[in-house]
């Protein structure tokens, strides 16, 4: 067993369960987040170390859960003055408390190359001679791996089960899927919050490639950022110094997010039919040696490794916020 995976594996949070005698109201959890809601009418997010890909939960991986909330919490607040979010408190590296909106039934997917292994990507499609996807015209002469022009936003559905599906600006509209003024605000957000996602990754030797950004509606209904923001689950980072060197030797990218999974499933015949093979160790550690250097290149802080329970840690601290708040 890898010395990563042997020092962390005890410290795995695959699941978790809250004193029933706080008053929390457990909501039904997500593929990745344990959601609770609060008496005060706020929501309280745990992000686990589940991960699934193809819309399947594959498994854990260790620190992935801590990763990606203190990531998204970077995001929220470098952010902010962009277009507002959710985010509220940080009381665990595992947990946020963020406002409750109801959310956007699009997902919304800002695209800067030409990439991709999922259904719902672009570049299979261009490979095999579209060349209107989503609604959108893709010019002749991408190779795979190149940046687009510009970015475009390609939405999706939220499936419930299965598969999500691909979506036009046009459909989302002319359909009453989301109000034409909210898609406005919305589209405008994401582009923003794109363009700034990438010039920060740039600085710190990596390129965002894609990314999926979710919005809800506030109570006073406007639109805001919902969900987790700019990580290396909703997103793909690639290492900007090998990028072009790869590609020029007919290799992928090397992803520093979890296309790096995706990619290794789909290279053994996986691609979300069926029971899903078990993650091997040696990939759950170089997923989670990359998910830690993405969080610690990007944000400029050294990632405290947890030790003991993981659970036991978000009860104490939970408690002393919901004490003192």
């Amino acid at each position: 067993m890898s010395e990563l995976i042997g020092r962390f594996l005890p410290e795995i949070l695959e699941e978790i369960s809250l004193p029933e005698s706080w008053g929390l109201k457990k909501l039904s959890p997500g593929k990745v987040r344990e959601r609770y809601l609060v008496p005060d009418g706020n929501l309280l997010l745990i992000t686990t170390d589940r991960i699934s890909t193809f819309d399947v939960i594959l498994g854990t991986v260790p620190n992935k859960g801590q990763v990606l909330n203190l990531l998204s919490a970077f995001w929220f607040e470098k952010t902010k003055e962009i277009f507002p979010n959710h985010l509220l408190a940080v009381p665990d590296p595992n947990v946020m408390i963020v406002r409750q909106t109801q959310p956007l039934p699009v997902e919304v997917v800002v695209r800067g190359y030409m990439t991709g292994v999922t259904a719902t990507s672009i570049w299979g499609s261009y490979q095999r001679g579209e060349r209107t996807i989503y609604g959108i015209y893709f010019r002749d002469g991408y190779k795979k791996g190149d940046k687009l022009d510009e970015p475009v936003i390609t939405p999706t559905t939220k499936a419930i089960s299965g598969h999500d599906q691909r979506l036009t600006e046009q459909e989302i509209i002319q359909r009453g899927i989301v109000d034409a003024e909210i898609w406005k605000k919305v589209r405008r957000a994401a582009l923003e919050i794109f363009k700034f996602g990438q010039e920060l990754a740039e600085a710190r030797g990596f390129l965002l490639l894609d990314t999926k950004i979710e919005f809800g509606i506030d109570e006073r209904g406007n639109p805001i950022i919902i969900d987790e923001l700019l990580t290396p689950d909703s997103s793909r980072f690639a290492l900007a110094a090998t990028y072009k060197e790869r590609l020029a030797n007919g290799e992928e990218p090397d992803h520093f997010d979890k296309e790096y999974l995706r990619l290794a499933y789909a290279a053994a015949g996986y691609r979300g039919e069926g029971v899903p093979p078990e993650i091997p160790l040696k990939l759950k550690e170089e997923l989670s040696r990359r998910y830690v250097e993405l969080f610690e290149k990007i944000t400029g802080q050294s990632f405290e490794y947890p030790s003991g329970s993981i659970s036991q840690r978000i009860v104490t601290n939970l408690e002393n916020h919901l004490r003192n708040n």
